[in-house]
């Protein structure tokens, strides 16, 4: 497997496609993320990797600053920039409801696919829905996995053209967000290679 990582080395999908340049997305980027398992940037430990790369496929906490008062609800976009794919590889989409905007964060594991947490809808991501930790393809170099996070002052939808937007392609329930609805936004790195 480490062959094809070399083979691949330098094939990337790159930060053009990431849920943050969506036209939808826009908006002051005033929310300041943190993470008690890493620091922008850094390393995320083992835990919060995927099976197949030895981890337990545990989300990692997320904190983020002061919400704008008139938010109703969040969007968190987990990504990995450096897929070998076309686009970034989305390894979670969520939406947190308007009782948790209030708090300042998610404790690690609620962004479970069987058992999230209070308040927290998984949509769906690239495999699935829920946490989908780091699993890199072995020898293809450190990955850098950004979580976004998106203070809306109007709730999405529970349909988009008569579909539930739980069961929506990502990029599609992305591209439909309206302008004008992020009221902050912020971003955190973390890192994962094998």
């Amino acid at each position: 497997m480490a062959i094809l990582g070399r083979l691949l080395k330098n094939r990337r999908a790159g930060e053009r496609h990431l849920a943050w340049h969506e036209p939808g997305l826009a908006g002051p980027e005033t929310l300041h993320l943190s993470s008690s398992a890493f620091g922008d940037g850094g390393v995320i430990p083992r835990e919060h990797a995927g099976k197949r790369a030895g981890g337990r496929n545990l989300s990692p906490s997320i904190t983020w600053g002061d919400l704008p008062p008139d938010t109703v609800q969040l969007l968190i976009v987990i990504e990995d920039v450096d897929a070998p794919t076309s686009k970034p590889f989305v390894h979670c989409v969520a939406l947190i409801s308007p009782r948790l905007t209030l708090d300042d964060g998610l404790a690690a594991g609620e962004l479970a696919k069987g058992t999230p947490g209070g308040g927290v809808t998984l949509l769906r991501s690239q495999m699935g829905s829920g946490y989908r930790g780091p699993e890199p393809i072995k020898g293809h170099g450190p990955h850098h996995y950004v979580f976004q996070v998106f203070a809306l002052g109007t709730a999405l939808p529970t349909t988009v053209d008569d579909y539930p937007i739980a069961r929506l392609p990502p990029r599609t329930l992305l591209a439909a967000v309206p302008g004008g609805t992020v009221l902050a936004r912020g971003r955190l790195t973390g890192t994962y290679e094998r």
